[in-house]
């Protein structure tokens, strides 16, 4: 038996539990883990709280990322005893997911936790941090360069922008964080940000060209702050989009694209292929100080996981919820 959260759905509705369950009701898959932590990200967040249909098999365990222990393997490429990482792939939606003690999955959806980072410390990064390295790739592949200008990061204290953030500084640019809570402006210069701005100055519809601000853009609102964004970007600039928080519409025109040969990136981490998620991690693992995870972080038992997702979509937190399944 383990505990896990399970979703299941009922005549009345969505029931969300902390349970025991039998390990011979694991899903297929080919590699079986002991898991040590796992997170609540956005995704895992609607699931629990049943604000959006992500859920597509019923009852299902959600949790779209986890660290842990191979126990069990017929996969060639991982034995009994190595540490492995997951993000992603459907898990959480139409696989069971990591916010259990146990978990089976593909072994073609993991990749090897770095040596520079241990199981808490991997969840602490999590999805939005993989995310993050993704979109700092995406902007360095385009060409993006420090020398060319500031590059802004949105949605600053949630978790994609706060790894964004120290990852851009690391790699020598001029960073500059907007965020809705100006009053987290130390929390957000002590991750590298060199300025911080207020949301309320890119939220609202604005001109379809305006001033060159940015060299490069990590996006994690898309709407109007994304089509802001794009106006605002310099001339050859790029844009990496990677996220819906404040809508999924895009109330742009095509202005900064054919005038100024602005780039916009669709990142997208869920079925990422292992090249470039080995790319992120190996980004995560020099370019990431350890030390920034302790304040990005903050943890939680499997038992306050359904209680902190509620706070999570209500938008009270900043940076990243670890789970210690074990706890």
């Amino acid at each position: 038996m383990f505990k896990a959260i399970q979703i299941a759905k009922t005549d009345a509705g969505q029931q969300v539990s902390l349970t025991e369950l039998d390990e011979s009701a694991l899903p297929e898959g080919d590699v079986t883990i002991d898991v040590a932590y796992s997170t609540l990200n956005f995704k895992d967040g609607l699931a629990i709280t049943g604000s959006s249909p992500v859920v597509r098999i019923w009852p299902i365990v959600p949790g779209i990322d986890l660290a842990g222990t191979v126990r069990e393997s017929s996969n060639p490429d991982y034995k009994a005893g190595d540490k492995v990482v997951l993000n992603g792939w459907g898990v959480g939606e139409t696989h069971w997911g990591g916010l259990a003690q146990v978990a089976r999955l593909k072994g073609d959806w993991l990749v090897p936790l770095p040596g520079a980072f241990s199981e808490k410390q991997a969840m602490a990064i999590g999805t939005a941090g993989y995310t993050a390295a993704l979109c700092v790739d995406a902007l360095v592949d385009a060409g993006v360069t420090p020398e060319q200008g500031p590059v802004l990061v949105t949605g600053a204290t949630g978790g994609v922008g706060s790894v964004a953030i120290a990852l851009l500084k690391t790699a020598g640019f001029t960073v500059h964080a907007l965020t809705g809570k100006m009053a987290e402006a130390d929390y957000l210069k002590g991750l590298g940000a060199d300025e911080v701005v207020d949301r309320a100055t890119m939220s609202e519809k604005g001109k379809p060209l305006q001033k060159e601000l940015w060299a490069g853009v990590v996006d994690t609102a898309g709407s109007f702050t994304l089509a802001n964004a794009c106006a605002q970007t310099k001339y050859g600039g790029a844009v990496a989009a990677c996220g819906l928080a404040q809508g999924f519409d895009l109330p742009a025109t095509v202005m900064p694209f054919i005038l100024r040969g602005v780039r916009l990136l669709g990142v997208d981490s869920v079925m990422a292929p292992k090249a470039k998620r080995l790319k992120a991690w190996e980004r995560l693992a020099r370019d990431l100080d350890p030390a920034k995870l302790e304040a990005i972080g903050q943890e939680i038992g499997l038992g306050d996981a359904i209680e902190a997702a509620a706070k999570f979509m209500s938008g009270e937190v900043k940076g990243r919820y670890i789970v210690d399944v074990n706890a």
